[in-house]
C-alpha cells in the first residue's frame, strides 16, 4: 500500500473536488466472521445508500465502508440500545465530550475516545483511528455530536486510509452526511489521505483509550479565550476568514467555542461549581451553537452574527464577575 500523506490542516480552498463518485455494496462487514448479526428488527444502512438514516436514538447514520459507521452521538440508554440491536460491537467517539462508557458496557459494546478538531486531523490521529477500526471487533461506529462534520471526516479518512475507498469516494459519502462545505479542513483531511501500510498501522499506538483526557481547567479556560479573540478577528473581517489569518474559518471557530463549553462538565474543576455558574456555561454552549448554526446559512446575516457575539460576550462578563477565581 501507499504511504500515508496526511497533516494537519488549517483552512484550504478544496471544495472544488469534494464530490466525486460514490461507493458499491461489497464485502462482508469488518469484524462479521465472529458470527456476531444484526438484530432481524434493524438493519444497518447499506452501502449504496444516497441518503442518512435515523434510528431511534441515533441520528444521522451512513456506512461508509464494509462494517464501517458514521453518526451521531447515542441518545442515551435508547442509542446503546439500538447500537446492540443493529450488531455494532465498537464505538469510536471523535468528539470532544467524555463518552458514557458505563452505558456503552451495559450493552455490550467497546467504546474509545479519540478526539478531534473542526480543523481536521493530524497524520498521528488518523492512524490510530484507522488502526482502532481495524484492529477491534466490528462492526464499528464512529460518532461526533451531530454525526456530520468531524464523524463524518474520521470515517472517511480512515476508509481511505485502510484502502476500502478512494478519497474522492470518501468526499462524496462526506457529502451524503451533510457535513458543511465549511469546514474545509475536514475536508482536506480526507483528499489528502492516502493507504497506509501494515507497518505504518502497526506503528500508531494501540492504548485504545475509553476516555480521553480533557485537560485542566486551565488549559480549557486558555482555549476558551484564544477561540474567543479569534471570534473576534473574524467579526472585524466582517464574519470572513480574515486576510492575515488563513487558518481562521468562521464556522469551525464557533464549533470550537460550542465544543469547549459542551465539555466543560469533563474537567473536575468546573464539574463542582454551583448551579449559577452552569446557567452561564450552559447559555454559552446554546449561543455559540447558534452562532455556528447562523454561520451555515448560506445568507447568514452579519446583525444576527453581531448580536450572537454581543450575547455571549455579556454572559462571559457576568459569569467572570461571580465566579473567576
Amino acid at each position: 500500500m501507499k504511504n500515508v500523506a496526511l497533516r494537519t490542516v488549517c483552512a484550504t480552498g478544496v471544495l472544488a473536488l469534494l464530490f466525486g463518485a460514490g461507493c458499491a455494496d461489497s464485502a462482508p462487514a469488518r469484524g462479521a466472521s465472529d458470527g456476531v448479526a444484526a438484530s432481524a428488527t434493524l438493519s444497518l444502512p447499506a452501502l449504496s445508500d444516497t441518503r442518512v438514516t435515523n434510528y431511534p436514538g441515533l441520528p444521522n447514520v451512513v456506512a461508509y465502508a464494509p462494517g464501517l459507521y458514521s453518526g451521531g452521538l447515542p441518545e442515551g440508554d435508547t442509542g446503546f440500545q439500538t447500537l446492540e440491536r443493529l450488531g455494532i460491537r465498537t464505538v469510536i467517539s471523535v468528539d470532544g465530550m467524555l463518552p458514557d462508557v458505563e452505558a456503552a458496557q451495559r450493552h455490550g459494546l467497546r467504546y474509545v475516545h479519540l478526539p478531534i478538531g473542526y480543523d481536521g486531523m493530524d497524520e498521528k490521529r488518523t492512524l490510530e483511528i484507522a488502526r482502532a477500526v481495524r484492529d477491534l471487533p466490528g462492526p464499528i461506529y464512529i460518532h461526533c455530536h451531530h454525526g456530520k462534520h468531524r464523524s463524518a471526516a474520521a470515517a472517511g479518512a480512515t476508509a481511505v486510509t485502510l484502502g476500502d475507498l478512494s478519497p474522492q469516494a470518501a468526499l462524496a459519502k462526506m457529502h451524503i452526511s451533510g457535513t458543511a462545505p465549511a469546514y474545509t479542513g475536514l475536508f482536506a483531511c480526507v483528499q489528502v489521505a492516502k493507504a497506509a501500510s501494515k507497518a505504518e498501522l502497526d506503528g500508531a499506538s494501540n492504548e485504545f483509550p475509553s476516555r480521553w483526557h480533557t485537560g485542566s481547567a486551565v488549559q480549557r479556560m486558555v482555549q476558551v479565550d484564544q477561540t474567543f479573540d479569534h471570534l473576534k478577528e473574524i467579526q472585524k473581517a466582517g464574519w470572513k476568514t480574515p486576510a492575515g489569518h488563513p487558518d481562521l474559518v468562521p464556522v469551525s471557530e464557533a464549533a470550537q467555542l460550542a465544543d469547549h463549553f459542551r465539555t466543560l462538565h469533563d474537567i473536575p474543576f468546573f464539574a463542582a461549581k454551583p448551579s449559577g455558574f452552569w446557567q452561564h456555561a450552559e447559555l454559552a454552549a446554546r449561543e455559540s451553537q447558534a452562532l455556528e448554526d447562523d454561520l451555515n446559512l448560506p445568507d447568514a446575516n452579519a446583525g444576527v452574527l453581531d448580536a450572537r457575539m454581543t450575547s455571549l460576550s455579556a454572559n462571559c462578563v457576568a459569569c467572570h464577575h461571580e465566579y473567576r477565581d
